[in-house]
Parts: structure tokens; C-alpha cells; sequence
């Protein structure tokens, strides 16, 4: 943790914000009539705004959005879906009551007044384009959200592998470190893993997973990654574990894996990948993937095409697109593997970011000596924005397992998965 978050995150007042003048008074009717526009595409939402002033709209049922200045208010109404997740970051716009819930009703809001067209703010949803998933801008992007420091992660994620993605809870009332280790065994057990078999691993995050199947697998991994702090970390780990001879650790990117394996994993990469590059990796895995081996891709998707939420994409995960299935039969489709399973974990990942939001907010003071407070407020609404999303369908979590098409080697069933 080394970074202030007005650097990383590039927050500002702005000084532009002066224009529309201080919120000393009550508020104009220019800004009454704005207010209630914003509301008005917002049907039924279950939450009110509020003024400076004390003017508010909507429903009265406990949760609010206060404006603590008209400066806030134009800026959301220019460009909302970035600039609201800027100002509460920056204390500009507060919320009373549970942010989730309020973030659950907002997204469910949004979608019925773009459906039913009911507001002529069209541009309210729409989200910029994703940077480009060029070799040189994908590590930019990696850097800008992995980099951050080894030791800000651990304060909130599983303490026995560092997993990054989402967890599987089978059984009620387990751990964040149970569910971790169940997600891992899980994806082993779709790729039917035996000892002495080659694994390579797309993206390996802190290594936690490569370092499972090795341990408790007994195969050989190859893993790629291009951010140079986990790969360091990832590195040590693997030495201290005395498991260095059967785990390597590679610095570059997935477009250049070369070798050839029994299994090949990618577990929370796709997403960084970019839809234009779908076929590069499908010819990536039909270069190493041997003839009766399995491959299996962990993403967070969409039910639909669409793009990740502005703020999310500017602030948070630069370069990042969330693939519908059938973007990502583009992996697939054009050297013909056979898809043989596809599950949706989307409740489970809100599961997990419940999780990570609990154990984050036990660690608030910590971050905060490290980080400023516009930082805090910004990684909170990250991941309440996020669990929202997984509960009211905005994301979905898919795990796609695959084979080659003159694979006959094949389980009859799917119960030797859940064994």
C-alpha cells in the first residue's frame, strides 16, 4: 500500500463546479426542476433525493441520496454514471441508510426506465467504451488495479490463498477461506485432474490456486501473469512452500504462452481480455491443449452484450468487460470446442463480495493510514456496487468447461463434481 488515492484514483474537486455557484440559500428552481428530472427516470425507485437545502423527491422509506452541494448535482446530471461513484468518493454525495440496498433499488430502477423509455435522458446509462486491450495498454490496466500493494488485498481477502474471484459455498455458514478452497477443488474436479498431468493457468493473481493444484493435485503448473507484484509474490510463496520445482510463475501475457498441457485454466482473466482478443486465446488454448485435456474459463459475464459500469471501468478495473456467453463462444465456436458445461455462480459471488465488504470494513483504519479517505469511500462502493450487481442480475459469474470436439473421453454424468 504505497499509493494516495487522489493519485490513483485521479479525484479532484474542480474548480469548474464554482459555476453553478455556492449552496448558500435554498436551491434554484433550475435546480428543483433537475432533481426532479433525475427522479423522474428513476420510476418507482424506493429511495429519495435530497437538496442542500433541504428540498427532496421520491419515496420516503429510509434511504436517501443527499446533495451536499448544487456542484454535485449538475456534475451527476452531465455524466451519472461516472460522476456519482467521483462524489461520493469525494464526500460530495452522501447516503443514508444501507448502501447495498439503495444500490440494489437504483440498478433495478434504471433497468425499468430504460426499458419502458420513459425518460428522454437516454445518455443516463450509457457507459463509455472499455480501454483497448492492446499488449502494452493491458499492463497499464493491470498495473492501475493489481499493483495497489500486496498488503491492502490481504487485509480483505482469504487469508489461506489470496483468491481474487469468486468463492463457492456449497454448505450454509462456511468461511471465506472454506468457500476459497471449495471454488479451487471445484474447478479441479471439472478438469478431472490426476497426478503427473501439466496444467497452465491464464492469469494466476497472488498464485494461491496454481499452488492448490500442485499441492493437492500433484501436477505441474505453468503460470502466466503480467503483474510484476503478484508474480513476486507468487514467486516466494512458492519457494517458501517448497513447491518451486513444480509450480513456475512467468511474466507475460497469455498472448505469448507457449507449451503444451493436460488442462488448460483461466480463473477471473477473461474479463481483461476484451472481446476483439476472444479469438487470439482461443488459438492460444488450440496450440497447448492436448487432444483428450479439458479447459475450463472462470468470468464474470452478462446475460446480454453491455459494458461495465463507467465509474467501475475508469476508477476501479481500467480495460475491463464482463463477456455474455455468446461473446464468449468467439473463444470457442471457431476452432470448434465442444462446450461441456456451463454453470452460473452469480449468487455465490455476491456471497463472496459480502465477505470481502465485511472483512473490509474491519480494516477500514488500516487503509485509511495508508490511503486518503476519497480511496475508502471509493473501494466501499466498489464492492457494495458490486454485490449489488450479482443480486439483481446486472452480472452474472460463469464457469464454461471444454474440450476439444474429438474428445470421447468424457464422463456419462456430472456426478463425480459434486462427490
Amino acid at each position: 500500500m504505497t499509493r494516495p488515492a487522489n493519485r490513483s484514483l485521479g479525484l479532484t474537486q474542480r474548480k469548474a463546479d464554482a459555476a453553478h455557484g455556492s449552496t448558500r440559500g435554498g436551491a434554484s428552481a433550475a435546480d428543483r426542476w433537475l432533481l426532479s428530472t433525475i427522479m423522474a427516470a428513476l420510476p418507482r425507485c424506493g429511495f429519495s433525493a435530497m437538496l442542500w437545502d433541504g428540498t427532496a423527491l421520491g419515496e420516503q422509506t429510509g434511504l436517501r441520496v443527499l446533495f451536499r452541494d448544487r456542484g454535485a448535482l449538475w456534475r451527476v446530471a452531465r455524466n451519472p454514471l461516472v460522476e456519482f461513484g467521483d462524489l461520493y468518493s469525494l464526500g460530495r454525495i452522501e447516503v443514508e441508510g444501507d448502501l447495498v440496498v439503495l444500490l440494489e433499488r437504483l440498478y433495478r430502477a434504471m433497468a425499468t426506465g430504460r426499458t419502458k423509455r420513459r425518460s428522454a435522458w437516454w445518455w443516463l446509462w450509457h457507459d463509455q467504451r472499455p480501454r483497448a486491450g492492446s499488449l502494452n495498454r493491458a499492463r497499464e490496466n493491470i498495473h492501475h488495479h493489481y499493483n495497489l500493494g500486496n498488503e491492502f488485498y490481504r487485509l480483505w481477502l482469504d487469508r489461506e490463498a489470496m483468491q481474487y474471484t469468486c468463492a463457492y459455498y456449497p454448505a450454509p455458514g462456511m468461511t471465506l477461506e472454506a468457500a476459497q478452497r471449495a471454488k479451487m477443488d471445484h474447478v479441479c474436479r471439472k478438469l478431472r485432474l490426476r497426478p503427473g498431468q501439466r496444467v497452465i493457468e491464464a492469469g494466476f493473481g497472488w498464485g494461491g490456486f496454481a499452488l492448490h493444484m500442485a499441492r493437492h493435485y500433484g501436477v505441474s503448473v505453468r503460470a502466466y501473469n503480467i503483474s510484476s507484484e503478484q508474480v513476486r509474490y507468487a514467486r516466494e510463496w512458492a519457494a517458501r512452500d517448497g513447491l518451486a520445482d513444480r509450480v513456475e510463475f512467468i511474466e507475460d501475457d497469455y498472448r505469448n504462452i507457449r507449451g503444451h498441457c493436460d488442462a488448460f485454466v483461466s480463473v477471473g482473466m477473461l474479463e481483461h481480455v476484451g472481446v476483439e482478443h476472444y479469438a487470439e486465446l482461443g488459438e492460444v488454448v488450440d496450440r497447448c491443449l492436448a487432444p483428450n485435456g479439458f479447459g475450463l474459463i472462470h468470468s464474470i459475464g452478462r446475460n446480454a452484450p453491455g459494458r461495465m459500469n463507467g465509474w467501475i471501468e475508469r476508477r476501479i478495473f481500467p480495460g475491463a468487460y464482463p463477456p455474455s456467453l455468446g461473446e464468449m463462444m468467439k473463444i470457442f465456436e471457431p476452432l470448434r470446442f465442444s462446450v461441456l458445461d456451463v454453470e452460473n455462480l452469480r449468487l455465490h459471488y455476491a456471497h463472496t463480495l459480502r465477505d470481502w465488504r465485511a472483512r473490509y470494513t474491519e480494516n477500514l483504519e488500516t487503509v485509511r493510514r495508508v490511503y486518503d479517505r476519497s480511496f475508502t469511500r471509493a473501494w466501499d462502493l466498489y464492492l457494495a456496487g458490486s454485490i449489488a450487481a450479482f443480486t439483481t442480475g446486472s452480472l452474472q459469474l460463469y464457469q464454461v468447461l471444454f474440450a476439444r470436439g474429438t474428445n470421447n473421453d468424457l464422463p456419462a454424468n456430472r456426478s463425480d463434481l459434486y462427490r
